[in-house]
């Protein structure tokens, strides 16, 4: 089995930044994908951010393209979200999830951590 903990959410005001982590525990991925989802109260889950752990390809959703990074943590164990420039529709419960392919879509994956709260004020 496969856990994930996301961190370092909280409340930021517009134009801040933060960093949300996502540590793994038990099985780690040598090859797959991770990636970062996020829904706000109301609507669906929406894709944020991918990153293949075969060859370190990622992917961001237009939305976000430009101000937030996902990379890989040297440990292997742990994924993150560099998240700068951040508006108030950027507030959402951000999810981590772990999956075979580095897809858009939250069927893809297979583990998801429990998430953790972005908000930020205007």
């Amino acid at each position: 089995q496969v856990q994930l903990e996301e961190s370092g959410g909280g409340l930021v005001q517009a134009g801040g930044s933060l960093r949300l982590s996502c540590a793994a525990s038990g099985r780690t991925f040598w090859r797959g994908a991770m990636a970062w989802f996020r829904q706000a109260p109301g609507k669906e889950r929406e894709f944020v951010a991918a990153i293949s752990l075969t060859d370190g390809s990622t992917y961001h959703a237009d939305s976000v393209k430009g101000r937030f990074t996902i990379s890989r943590g040297n440990a292997k164990n742990t994924v993150y979200l560099q998240m700068a420039s951040l508006k108030p529709e950027d507030t959402a419960v951000y999810y981590c999830a772990a999956g075979n392919v580095a897809g858009r879509g939250p069927y893809e994956y297979d583990y998801w951590g429990q998430g953790t709260q972005v908000t930020v004020s205007s």
